[in-house]
């Protein structure tokens, strides 16, 4: 009965995290449009920040909690189930454009970043220093992206078409339609404390699952965790692969990947130092860069990405948990 009761707090957290992440983003955009805002800088920060927030919000909260493997594994753990299952789904359900701008400016950030994270945790730990350091590569990041959206049509269109998708997530979620800043805020304000409230309950669920099942923290991260603040965009790259706009889906992950790295534990770092042993991490670490180059060779080799490469994304991750579960 225990047990049931903690899965049922944990589906919860999950449920609250899906549903702040969706009112935030509708709220924090309408007000970002109220003030004049251009649309373009509301997909690239209002939205792709808002997108980010589950991740961000249970980091965070594993790092107050001096839950530094559950912080470590979820932004590992769900850059890997970006990949592996959500672009592997995608691609299943709607083989993804790739487009060529694309890949000449993200995916290098892609492979630097994820290269990045083993460097930066040589020492055992991710101090506030790094952490840092990887928020400021992220708002130069950011930047850059609307500089360069600005100068390429195409990618602007992108990023309308990206917002657009998660506005109809939100109101999917229930996110009710707002006019005036004031309703606008009040809207955002309830995402936010939503993902607070569901952040803490989440994490707390997933530590009790963790020691009533003998699993450690690290590997609760790599999956409970990982998957259930992947939830938004799990659900919106389907959604949009379902109504044929799966080139979306590329994008997502390959943004959320690099955010999942310098935003999410930049910020779980800032508020307090991560501890992690790269000796314990070789498995998730060489998933996850053996995942990130599949990804850039099946990207840079084609202009569409086909099932059988959606199936092997969908291998790979399955392998990746029977490897969990085996080596415990």
């Amino acid at each position: 009965m225990q047990t049931a009761l903690m899965w049922g707090q944990l589906f919860l957290g999950a449920l609250v995290l899906y549903f702040g992440a969706e009112w935030l983003v509708k709220g924090a955009a309408g007000l970002a449009r109220a003030f004049g805002m251009p649309p373009l800088i509301i997909g690239l920060t209002v939205v792709a920040y808002g997108t980010s927030a589950p991740e961000l919000t249970v980091g965070v909260s594993a790092a107050l909690s001096n839950q530094g493997a559950i912080a470590l594994g979820n932004s590992i753990g769900s850059n890997i189930a970006n990949l592996g299952l959500i672009l592997g789904m995608t691609a299943l359900i709607s083989p993804p454009r790739v487009d060529g701008s694309l890949i000449r400016r993200e995916l290098p950030v892609l492979v630097l970043t994820t290269l990045a994270l083993p460097l930066v945790l040589l020492d055992g730990e991710m101090s506030r220093l790094d952490g840092a350091l990887m928020i400021l590569v992220a708002v130069v990041y950011s930047v850059w992206m609307i500089r360069a959206a600005r100068r390429d049509p195409a990618l602007g269109a992108e990023v309308t078409a990206a917002e657009a998708e998660a506005e109809a997530g939100a109101v999917g979620a229930g996110a009710p339609p707002v006019e005036g800043r004031g309703r606008m805020a009040a809207v955002a304000l309830v995402g936010l404390v939503l993902l607070v409230v569901g952040g803490k309950v989440f994490v707390d669920a997933a530590v009790e699952i963790a020691r009533a099942a003998g699993m450690s923290e690290r590997v609760v991260g790599l999956t409970i965790v990982a998957v259930g603040t992947s939830l938004p965009e799990l659900a919106a790259s389907l959604v949009a692969a379902l109504r044929g706009h799966s080139d979306i889906a590329v994008g997502n992950v390959i943004g959320s990947n690099i955010f999942n790295i310098v935003l999410i534990l930049g910020g779980s770092a800032l508020v307090r130092p991560l501890s992690g042993d790269v000796g314990a991490m070789t498995l998730d670490l060489a998933f996850l860069g053996g995942m990130t180059l599949l990804g850039v060779v099946f990207m840079r080799t084609a202009r569409f990405m086909p099932r059988i490469e959606g199936a092997v994304f969908l291998m790979a991750y399955v392998s990746f948990l029977i490897a969990l579960v085996v080596g415990g």
